[in-house]
């Protein structure tokens, strides 16, 4: 949001979020250093979640491939929009790894009996996923500043009440 305030040309239905990473002045700097800060702090996550999630093998793989989504992350930070077409193909892979790896950690929780949980993961993963299907089926903007960040909500909503959860299970066990 930083890099957006400092972009008065940036527009919502006309851009990519990934264009203030290759703008004059703090924009790309603070957006490239952003995604890249983000991603490490989300790898964290990502391995704590890893043992979270250790008790059945398809939440470690959940897990795995969100690792590499978070990986994805921290690589669009490093090789910007004008790095072509490294920038688009880790583009594309973090934003189609993220409901991927949510999906399959939907089901771990439905198989270990959390339903809730498993109902928050699978809508997380269902509007990560749909708000690209119906961008690419009825382009509904221009550009895809719109649906890039209805997805990166969705994973963030998702990261947040899931790490509320593995934090409520840490604190459990050391009781």
């Amino acid at each position: 949001m930083l890099a957006i305030a400092y972009s008065p040309e940036f527009s919502w239905t006309e851009n990519a979020l990934s264009d203030l990473g290759v703008q004059a002045g703090a924009t790309a700097t603070l957006f490239n250093y952003g995604l890249v800060i983000s991603g490490l702090f989300a790898l964290i996550f990502a391995l704590g979640l890893f043992v979270f999630l250790r008790e059945k093998l398809l939440g470690k793989i959940g897990a795995f491939i969100f690792v590499l989504d978070v990986l994805a992350l921290i690589a669009i930070g490093v090789f910007p929009e004008n790095v072509k077409p490294t920038h688009y193909y880790v583009s594309v892979i973090f934003f189609a790894l993220f409901p991927i790896s949510t999906f399959i950690i939907c089901a771990t929780f439905f198989l270990t009996g959390n339903v809730k949980m498993g109902l928050f993961t699978f809508l997380a993963a269902f509007v990560a996923a749909a708000v690209w299907i119906i961008q690419f089926s009825i382009r509904f903007v221009r550009g895809v500043a719109i649906p890039e960040t209805i997805s990166a909500l969705s994973a963030s909503a998702r990261s947040i009440v899931l790490g509320i959860q593995m934090l409520k299970q840490a604190s459990r066990s050391k009781e």
